[in-house]
């Protein structure tokens, strides 16, 4: 693991970061590309999600089976995603296979072929996994939580509605998607094995005359406080809930990470001890934290019984409110040693690595080692945790559910 970075930024606005780790055989690399499905607009609801399947149904001089074969022949693995702000493409193989890796998605990015008779598989693909969500009520649930919670349309549902997939062209999505690419903003972040001067030039030559603008401002609406119940005849009720919490680039992100892990992290944590383990009212129980560039949030989530769950609800908000009333060493310490166990394993993986980077330079506009983040993990007091609980109380919550009958909320 190497605390050495290497940056360079691109006059067409992209930026190329490294982190070179000598002691593995492979390499990742991630691209993040701003846009996603907050950019998608209400006659377009879905279209990140459907563009990032149609961008890998051929590219350059490749149809799909082609392009699928030449990654697998220099054994890529690799991932395609839209999210709420931006577009993610990761790949990880051999170090050696890292630049015809590279050209192969420089292709998929900036010459895919976008045909018509391959874009209705990729919209019915997109339209199953929304379908499939009513399969799922707590992904559904969580995903609901999400919408109402953040300001529109960072929160909407990637997969869009049947309805705007239904209407939905491929003419409609190809100008979309020609119009929202921009090497502006893009970050192509590499961590393994590699030459730097190799991969540069090779990002040069393949990016290096992209060109286009950078994408105007989003304009959001704010997101209103609120109870939202879907009836559902089921065995379960399903209870998701947030509350703000401080945006990554903020200091006190360390408490916060900290105090979601005294809450949720383990079979010591509060919300397993009183939810599950003491009162038995939940199978699984947990809260996890999630940040946009601009807001972010505490998610809470539990499944359980119709009966039981206002008992629940009310377990667990006094779970959240009571974490203001402190701490314990024994809770802060171990709390710091699962984060640091993580570290270490994300520091064992190259695409760990260039995820993290990536993020780091679109969140901070900088890179974190991962001896920085342990060591500010460290220093992380009580009374911080405490401090940030004071700014970001357990409050104002937006509460959704889904099952037989409404609760009534805390």
């Amino acid at each position: 693991m190497s605390n050495e970075f290497c940056i360079k930024e691109f006059p067409n606005g992209l930026t190329l970061l490294g982190e070179p780790m000598p002691n593995v055989s492979s390499v990742g690399f991630n691209v993040v590309i701003p846009g996603g499905s907050s950019r998608d607009g209400d006659d377009l609801r879905g279209a990140a999600s459907v563009g990032a399947e149609w961008l890998l149904r051929g590219a350059g001089s490749r149809d799909s089976r082609a392009l699928n074969e030449a990654l697998d022949s220099l054994g890529v693995q690799h991932g395609e995603h839209a999210q709420a702000e931006n577009f993610g493409f990761s790949a990880t193989q051999l170090s050696r296979n890292l630049i015809p890796s590279l050209e192969i998605f420089a292709d998929i990015i900036l010459r895919p072929t976008l045909q018509g008779e391959t874009f209705d598989p990729c919209r019915a693909l997109i339209a199953q996994d929304l379908h499939g969500l009513d399969d799922e009520p707590a992904r559904k649930c969580n995903s609901l939580l999400r919408e109402k919670f953040f300001p529109a349309p960072l929160g909407y549902i990637p997969y869009g509605t049947p309805e705007s997939l239904a209407a939905m062209t491929d003419t409609a999505l190809r100008d979309h998607l020609v119009g929202l690419f921009s090497p502006h903003g893009t970050i192509i972040g590499v961590a393994g094995k590699f030459d730097w001067d190799e991969v540069c030039g090779a990002v040069e030559k393949l990016f290096g005359a992209w060109n286009g603008a950078a994408l105007p401002q989003l304009q959001t609406t704010p997101a209103k406080t609120q109870t939202v119940h879907i009836t559902r005849n089921s065995a379960q009720t399903h209870i998701a809930l947030a509350h703000r919490a401080v945006i990554s680039g903020d200091e006190a992100y360390y408490p916060a990470r900290l105090a979601e892990s005294v809450l949720s992290r383990g079979m010591g944590s509060r919300l397993f001890t009183e939810v599950r383990e003491k009162r038995g009212l939940a199978y699984h129980v947990s809260s996890s934290y999630a940040s946009l560039l601009k807001h972010a949030g505490m998610f809470t989530y539990a499944g359980t019984r119709p009966d039981q769950a206002p008992q629940t609800l009310e377990v667990i908000i006094s779970e959240l409110q009571r974490l203001a009333d402190g701490i314990t060493d024994e809770e802060l310490t171990r709390a710091k040693t699962q984060i640091r166990s993580m570290l270490v394993m994300q520091g064992e993986s190259t695409s760990a690595r260039a995820s993290s980077m990536c993020s780091d330079w679109m969140y901070l506009g900088r890179l974190r080692s991962l001896d920085e983040i342990s060591t500010a993990v460290t220093a992380v007091t009580e009374k911080d945790v405490m401090t940030y609980l004071e700014r970001f109380p357990a409050d104002n919550f937006t509460i959704l559910t889904i099952g037989p009958e409404e609760l009534q909320s805390a």
